[in-house]
C-alpha cells in the first residue's frame, strides 16, 4: 500500500469498521504473481457470498477494462463509484466533510519530497503544479486517510524517515508514540 505499515492499514479498517483482507506478494513479484494471488482470495471471498469488488478509480481507461477482464474471468464485476467525477470537486467535498489524509508517496516526476508528510488540504491542492491531478489519480501522489466522519475515531500518526526509491519519495507513516 505505497510504503504504508500494515498496522496503520489494520488501524485503518478497524475504525471505519470494515472487514480486511491483506494479500501479500513477493518483493519484486510478477504481475503473474499478484494476478494468482488476487484471484485465490476473491474467489475465497465469491465463496462467502462477495459479488462484486470496488475500485476507487477516476479516470485511467486502460486499468479500468484491466479489472473488470480479471474480475470477469472468476465471474465477479467491478464497481467504480468515482467514475468520471470531477476530481477538483471530488478533492474538495473530501476536505470540506473533515476527511484528513496525509501524503505518504509521491512520484518525482510530478513533485518532490516536501510533498511528503503534507495534508491534504486546500492549500495543498491549490499549491500543486499544473498538470498534477488534485487526487493524484495518475498517480502523481498516494495519501493515507486517518480521520474523517466515517471513521470511529482518528488514527494517530506522525511523520517519520523520508527516503527515493525507483523514481517515487516515499515517508514512513508511525503510529504516534511509535520510536523512530
Amino acid at each position: 500500500m505505497h510504503g504504508v505499515r500494515i498496522e496503520l492499514t489494520r488501524a485503518q479498517a478497524r475504525s471505519i469498521g470494515l472487514p480486511l483482507e491483506i494479500v501479500f506478494v513477493s518483493a519484486g513479484g510478477s504481475n503473474d504473481e499478484y494476478e494468482r494471488k488476487m484471484s485465490e482470495t476473491l474467489l475465497a471471498l465469491q465463496e462467502g457470498g462477495v459479488t462484486s469488488v470496488a475500485f476507487g478509480d477516476i479516470f485511467l481507461e486502460d486499468l479500468r477494462q484491466w479489472r473488470e477482464e480479471r474480475l470477469a474471468r472468476i465471474g465477479m464485476r467491478g464497481l467504480f463509484p468515482l467514475w468520471k467525477v470531477d476530481t477538483r470537486a471530488s478533492i474538495g467535498e473530501f476536505v470540506r466533510l473533515g476527511f484528513r489524509s496525509v501524503v505518504c508517496c509521491v512520484s518525482d516526476a510530478h513533485l518532490d519530497e516536501t510533498a511528503l508528510g503534507r495534508e491534504i488540504d486546500t492549500d495543498f491542492v491549490n499549491a500543486l503544479p499544473p498538470g498534477v491531478d488534485p487526487c493524484g489519480e495518475n498517480g502523481e501522489f498516494h495519501s493515507f486517510a486517518y480521520a474523517g466522519p466515517i471513521f470511529g475515531e482518528p488514527i494517530a500518526v506522525r511523520v517519520g524517515e523520508k527516503i527515493h526509491r525507483e523514481g517515487f519519495w516515499f515517508c514512513d507513516l508511525l503510529p504516534a508514540g511509535t520510536p523512530a
